[in-house]
This record gives C-alpha cells, sequence and structure tokens, in this order.
C-alpha cells in the first residue's frame, strides 16, 4: 500500500494517520433520493424487519421479563444529559447550539448494547426459517411464544450458530441462540474482555479464544461454520440481515421524538452520533433514519484515532481493501468494541451514500468523557460508548464543521437542532471494570 499516493490524493488522510482528532465530511452524499437510486434495499425492507420483530413481542413477553414493560419490543430510551453537555462546550471550548439526548442502548434488554438490535434480529429471522422450514410454525400468523417450547429447542439443538466478535456482538448472538437451544460457537478476537468471555459460557455457549485481532478471527469463525452443512454464521462483515435489523431504530427514535414533541424537519434538523466499529449498527440506524427524515437527518459514525477503519476505508473508497495496519495505523484502542481494522465492504459501500460524515476520538478523551458522564449524569457507559459524544463539539467548533452547516444552509437553525449521541453499551460491565474506567479518565482530569 503506497501511503505516500493515498495521502497526495486524500491530505485529509495526514491527520488521520497521525492520530489527531479529524471531524469529516463526506462529499459523496448528494442527496437522499440519489443515495436511494444506489441503494437495492429500501423502507420496505425496514417494513419487513419491523413486523418480524413484532411477531416475536408475544415470544419475549412470555420468556424475557426484562422486556414487558414494552411489550416485548427491545427498545432504549432517549436521557437529557444538560450537565455533561455543559462539560462538553467547555472541554471543547465551543458552544452546541440545539438540545443534547443520549439514545440508550447501553440499557437495551437481554444484551445490554446496540446489537440486541441486529444480532437478536437475525438469529430470530434464522430460528423462523429453520422453524418454517421444519414444518413446526405454521405460517406468520402462529403462536410465536411456541419458539420457548421443548419442542421446538428439540429441533434447533440439531443445528449450530457461530459468530466471530470482539465481544458485544457475540454477546447478543450467543444468548439469543443459546436461549432458542441452538448449539451456538462464538470465536472471539484477542482484545475481548475477559468478563463478556465468562459471561457467554454462563450461558451455555462455547466460546474459541483467538490470538488474533477481529478480522482474523470472523475469517476463521467463517470456515469453520461453512465446512458444516447445518451451521450458520452470523457475519458481521457482509450480512444484510444484521443491518436491516439496525434499521428498525429509525421508526422507534422517531416514536419516541413525537413523544417529547420534538420536530424533525427542515427548520428543525437533526444530528446523531454513533460509535463505530465494522460499520452495521451505525450504518443500519442511519439507513433507517435517511429513509424517515430523509435530508433533515444529519449522520454522522464516530471511531476511535487509532480504530479508524471505516473513515479510511471510505477517505481511500478502497472499503473493505484496505486496513488500518496497511497504512501505518497499530489499531490498539481501550474502545474494544470498536476494536475492527478493516470495515465492512458491504455496509460501506453502501453507507458511502448515506452517511453525512465521520469523526474520531483520542484515547485520552474518551477516558475523560467516561469519567465525567459517571459524574455529571450517573450513567456509567463502556469506552466505546463514548465515541459519538465529541461530536456535537466537533460540530461547532472544526473548521469542516462549520463550512458543512454553512452549505447545507443549517447555521440559523441550528438554534432548533436535536443533537443525539448513541451510547452503544455499558450496563453489563462489570463493577470492578467500570471502576477501572472511571480511574483511568480520573488521572487525567
Amino acid at each position: 500500500m503506497n501511503i505516500t499516493t493515498l495521502t497526495k490524493e486524500n491530505p485529509k488522510l495526514e491527520t488521520v494517520l497521525n492520530y489527531q482528532p479529524i471531524f469529516w465530511v463526506n462529499d459523496k452524499y448528494e442527496g437522499i433520493d440519489k443515495a436511494n437510486e444506489c441503494s437495492k434495499y429500501s423502507a420496505a425492507d425496514v417494513k419487513d424487519a419491523e413486523d418480524r420483530l413484532k411477531r416475536f413481542a408475544p415470544y419475549f413477553n412470555e420468556y424475557f421479563p426484562e422486556t414487558r414493560d414494552r411489550n416485548g419490543i427491545i427498545e432504549s430510551d432517549l436521557s437529557e444529559i444538560p450537565e455533561f453537555k455543559h462539560f462538553l462546550e467547555a472541554h471543547y471550548d465551543t458552544s452546541i447550539k440545539g438540545d443534547l439526548l443520549l439514545k440508550r442502548d447501553d440499557t437495551l434488554p437481554i444484551a445490554g448494547t446496540i446489537k440486541a438490535r441486529g444480532a437478536i434480529y437475525e438469529v430470530l429471522k434464522h430460528a423462523e426459517d429453520v422453524a418454517l422450514e421444519a414444518g413446526i410454525l405454521d405460517g406468520y400468523d402462529d403462536d410465536y411464544t411456541k419458539f420457548g417450547s421443548q419442542a421446538f429447542k428439540d429441533v434447533f439443538s440439531q443445528y449450530k450458530i457461530m459468530v466471530g466478535t470482539t465481544g458485544n456482538l457475540g454477546i447478543s448472538v450467543g444468548v439469543m441462540s443459546a436461549a432458542f437451544g441452538f448449539d451456538v460457537t462464538v470465536h472471539m478476537s484477542y482484545d475481548a474482555k475477559d468478563w463478556k468471555k465468562e459471561h457467554l459460557r454462563s450461558k451455555g455457549v462455547n466460546v474459541v479464544e483467538h490470538k488474533t485481532n477481529f478480522t482474523e478471527a470472523v475469517k476463521r469463525g467463517r470456515a469453520e461454520s461453512n465446512a458444516d452443512p447445518k451451521s450458520y454464521f452470523v457475519d458481521d462483515e457482509h450480512s444484510v440481515d444484521l443491518f436491516l435489523g439496525y434499521t428498525v431504530a429509525g421508526s422507534r427514535l422517531k416514536k419516541q421524538l413525537e413523544e417529547r414533541n420534538i420536530t424533525v424537519d427542515e427548520d428543525h434538523p437533526l444530528f446523531t452520533y454513533s460509535p463505530c466499529g465494522i460499520g452495521g449498527s451505525p450504518g443500519g440506524t442511519a439507513f433507517g433514519l435517511k429513509q424517515i427524515y430523509g435530508n433533515n437527518v444529519h449522520c454522522f459514525f464516530a471511531q476511535p484515532t487509532h480504530m479508524p477503519s471505516m473513515l479510511v476505508g471510505l477517505m481511500t473508497k478502497k472499503y473493505d481493501g484496505i486496513s488500518v495496519l496497511d497504512v501505518g495505523i497499530d489499531a490498539v484502542t481501550n474502545m474494544d468494541g470498536l476494536a475492527v481494522p478493516r470495515t465492512s465492504g458491504f455496509v460501506a459501500e453502501l453507507m458511502h451514500n448515506y452517511f453525512n460524515g465521520g469523526l474520531t476520538v483520542s484515547e485520552e478523551d474518551q477516558k475523560i468523557l467516561l469519567t465525567k458522564m459517571i459524574d455529571l449524569e450517573n450513567i456509567c457507559l463502556e469506552p466505546a460508548a463514548l465515541a459519538g459524544l465529541p461530536g456535537p463539539a466537533m460540530l461547532f467548533q472544526t473548521e469542516a464543521g462549520q463550512r458543512y452547516l454553512e452549505e447545507n444552509g443549517l447555521v440559523d437553525k441550528m438554534d432548533n437542532a436535536t443533537h443525539i449521541a448513541w451510547a452503544t453499551g455499558g450496563s453489563m460491565v462489570p463493577e470492578d471494570n467500570m471502576e477501572r474506567f472511571y480511574q483511568q479518565g480520573k488521572d487525567l482530569i
């Protein structure tokens, strides 16, 4: 990989290669109509995913008590974080116009991370397909609480599900697959946290530990699964079903904003900032929101300065044809949920037409933000979940952000803006781990 040629073609890449935080605007975004023309997926696919999740709601309501307050729907709240907003303004020496909310996917039932959206959805779809093929489910109008019965488990136990992960995807796939009775194996990369492995094993999941990075762990898991005709691989790099599971977040968020009397239109823009590893969750949620709000929602992904795989893939237009390791970035981050050196080609190519831009956050800032979120709002997030929070500040603080607002005619509308940072995980982190994370930030303040 000729780095000199790449930086000459993409001058902003120099900032990325030097581990400097950046706010990047995607010049390839030409509006929602053009984006939809380039996509083989549509609002109809999102609706199909939404309907499937509704069909399974009675099952969750019956077997997962933590979902009963929403009648079996797996969803999270929106939280106001006014004190943290003041801290962001002081820390980044800027003024954030508009309201800032936190999307609390750290509290999603069953898995405690955003992966509960896409990963659980894919397992549900596979279970539904197997049940229909085996003749134990009589169509979509059947009683879906039967998925918790011993008869269904006896059938599912004859099938395997496998996945490769840094941790959170594995928890969602592992816990859900085991609950159905599938023989499930999770291939974990070297940077996966020990507590995540222990949690999976406690649920009866087979955990295979690799001394390699995420990309290699996925490759090995895929190879093992492909060799077994009764095995199904949840492919974080290529899965359409995983992606579509995340898209349902759009209509769910729309309902929550309406309940708060928050308007989203040309004069009331919505900005979202989502942590990004392989790209499925920020890509899927952005796609779902774009189908609803079109050009009135501005979706930005966020990555560690030491693991900017989506950013490098989009900047160079090489997508999954380039790893951060290829350009000399060390790929070492405390944000283990985002520890993905090579982005998903499927998601990157699709979302290059939808993402409005991206940003990177330093290891130091992530640690400080984690500690201040606990101090000011009493919200405990895992390291990766903090990645999007500098977004609103960088939008106003950076030259690229200011230019974005000017070129899109948004400067005079920002007092009416709503900013949503997506908190992607944290509620399941053991207390001693969270205490260590907290102290890391405390030492820097």
